[in-house]
């Protein structure tokens, strides 16, 4: 959690729209990159600590690797991003295109990455996703890259092939993954974690002795962000900071400063 100014960090979402070559793409570059520029600058205004960079306009989503004219229209957003905010930021490439979020963040100074499945294997609306751990930490090392890798637990919008407990999800996506910090959702985006599965994978980690941080990836409010805290480490929030609570719409700065008084 160096990578931050606080112990408790607040990741503010930019949720960019369809991207050329997606279904909603609507033929006009500049007005995505228009977007980017005013939501970062209400994000990093309102107080966040960090800034995610997703491809959420782009569904549906490949489930792996995405085609080379994403990963360059990100890479230069990112790039554009870095040279307008002084906070962290990282990437999100959906639906789980790791290797190229790493790529990207190594490229324009990007601190973290996100990975929807690290380890295991999930049912998604893209069908089974498996977790591509041994390619995604040795590509880090054959960068060089100084960026971490948050994994998901369970992540949303997906099912388990089978059940499994807690303390070996979190152990294989530690241990034997190499993961720098573990996600906690809910079941879809801007739904609220279950507490009781964020309390057992604080448990469980502890347990082991990891040194990791837990952070909550969906749901949550100024409201709720007090007593989730107490129990993360950390939140990223993105349908909570938009006007009208629509995940689509820009950042609402107001939205920002009001989660980020609640949690301070």
């Amino acid at each position: 959690m160096d990578i931050f100014s606080t112990d408790t960090p607040i990741i503010g979402m930019v949720h960019l729209p369809p991207l050329p070559g997606a279904p909603g793409f609507d033929g006009d570059r500049d007005e995505v990159r228009r977007r980017l520029h005013q939501d970062a600058e209400a994000l990093e205004s309102g107080g966040v600590d960090g800034i995610m960079l997703e491809n959420f306009g782009d569904a549906p989503f490949y489930p792996d690797r995405v085609p080379r004219h994403v990963v360059a229209d990100v890479a230069a957003l990112a790039a554009t991003l870095r040279e307008q905010v002084s906070v962290p930021f990282g990437v999100n490439i959906l639906r789980n295109d790791v290797q190229s979020a790493l790529g990207i963040a190594a490229a324009t100074g990007g601190s973290f990455v996100r990975v929807n499945v690290h380890t295991g294997a999930r049912l998604t609306d893209q069908g089974i996703i498996e977790g591509m751990a041994h390619e995604t930490v040795r590509l880090r090392e054959q960068l060089g890259a100084d960026v971490s890798i948050l994994a998901d637990i369970d992540v949303k919008h997906s099912a388990p092939l089978a059940e499994r407990a807690y303390d070996e999800e979190v152990a294989e996506l530690v241990e034997r993954g190499g993961a720098d910090g573990i996600i906690v959702s809910g079941t879809g985006t801007g739904e609220a974690v279950d507490t009781t599965a964020l309390e057992q994978v604080v448990a469980a980690r502890d347990a082991r002795g990891l040194d990791v941080p837990v952070l909550i990836g969906s749901g949550v409010t100024p409201e709720t962000a007090p007593d989730l805290l107490s129990v993360a480490d950390g939140a990223i929030v993105g349908t909570a900071l938009k006007h009208g609570h629509e995940t689509t719409n820009p950042v609402d700065e107001a939205a920002v400063e009001r989660l980020v008084e609640a949690v301070r």
